[in-house]
């Protein structure tokens, strides 16, 4: 990839937009093709990790796997159900994935030098600045995601509330007017700390990529799509337990007994909520619900990957731009 002169150029180029568009539509794609998934992800979460500190909500669920969770949900709350919140995640994930992907390939075409490849060190870095950015951006979008996909659940805990939304505008006119702008923001800390599943997502990507790439040769959908879900796999594994701990604070409904707030308020909340875990359920308490949350992402993100690769190339091959697909 050509640095094309200059950072401005990078940051604007119509190569970078073309990267942008390519991995929020794949994203689109593979969420809505998979989004079933992702409800019973939500809701092992919250049944066997993220609600367990509210009084175990649904632990009297018996069932503990993807599958019989997805056919209980069709059963007792309509199979439509299966697709609760699927816009609000969508217009999040387009929104996040557009940003994630703009930043990261301003950034990778801003700090090439000369003829050599991307190092894995640098790949990690770029991914890492692309989250925070990424973070800072979308995590409104994401809180009122997560309250709008548990409305309408049926909780079997009476400590837990509904919530009454119109939709996307009317839960941040609601959030805002009952619960302060700050609210908006709140998962932000782990968040932060998860910048780290896509930034080493995309390294191992990039690296396992340049591999199969090496000497010309052409990648196939199907390696891009195995060297996706390996990728998404090892960065899903590594950092579980805090993508638990966000969920239940983006919930809202975490009624700390933390003293102090800011940053050290936040982390006293996410050290409470991680050793409560392990003491009610040991250490691999802190992994409840992962075979729902691998089964999800790592699918995702592998088709996401082959989307994007394919709308990009054909892009690219539109633009009359000759050459290799690189990010």
């Amino acid at each position: 990839m050509s640095d094309n002169g200059g950072s401005a150029v990078g940051l604007l180029s119509y190569e970078t937009l073309v990267h942008a568009v390519a991995g929020a539509m794949g994203s689109v794609t593979a969420m809505t093709v998979f989004f079933p998934l992702d409800t019973a992800k939500s809701r092992l979460q919250g049944e066997l990790g993220g609600f367990i500190i509210l009084d175990r909500v649904d632990e009297k669920r018996k069932s503990n796997s993807t599958p019989v969770i997805l056919a209980e949900i069709a059963k007792e709350e309509g199979f439509l159900s299966l697709y609760r919140g699927w816009f609000p995640v969508i217009s999040s994930l387009c929104c996040s994935n557009f940003v994630y992907f703009y930043t990261f390939n301003s950034l990778k075409k801003m700090m090439a030098s000369g003829p050599g490849q991307s190092r894995p060190g640098k790949d990690l870095l770029i991914g890492i600045v692309s989250g925070v950015v990424n973070v800072i951006l979308t995590t409104p979008m994401w809180v009122v995601n997560t309250r709008l996909k548990m409305q309408g659940v049926k909780f079997r805990n009476e400590d837990l509330h509904q919530t009454h939304y119109k939709g996307i505008f009317d839960a941040f006119s609601q959030i805002i007017a009952n619960e302060g702008v700050g609210t908006l923001w709140n998962g932000t800390l782990p968040s932060l700390v998860l910048v780290l599943n896509p930034a080493v997502q995309f390294m191992i990507y990039e690296a396992m990529k340049r591999k199969a790439g090496r000497g010309g040769r052409k990648i196939s959908s199907a390696k891009i799509f195995l060297i996706g879900a390996i990728a998404k796999a090892i960065a899903t594994t590594a950092t579980y337990p805090l993508q638990t701990v966000q969920a239940i604070l983006r919930f809202g409904q975490y009624k700390s007994d933390a003293k102090g707030g800011g940053v050290m308020g936040s982390l006293s909340n996410i050290l409470f909520l991680l050793m409560d875990r392990i003491k009610k359920h040991g250490a691999l308490g802190l992994y409840k619900g992962l075979e729902a949350k691998l089964l999800q992402t790592v699918l995702t993100a592998a088709l996401m990957f082959v989307v994007y690769e394919k709308i990009a190339a054909v892009t690219f091959r539109i633009m009359g731009m000759n050459k290799k697909l690189k990010h």
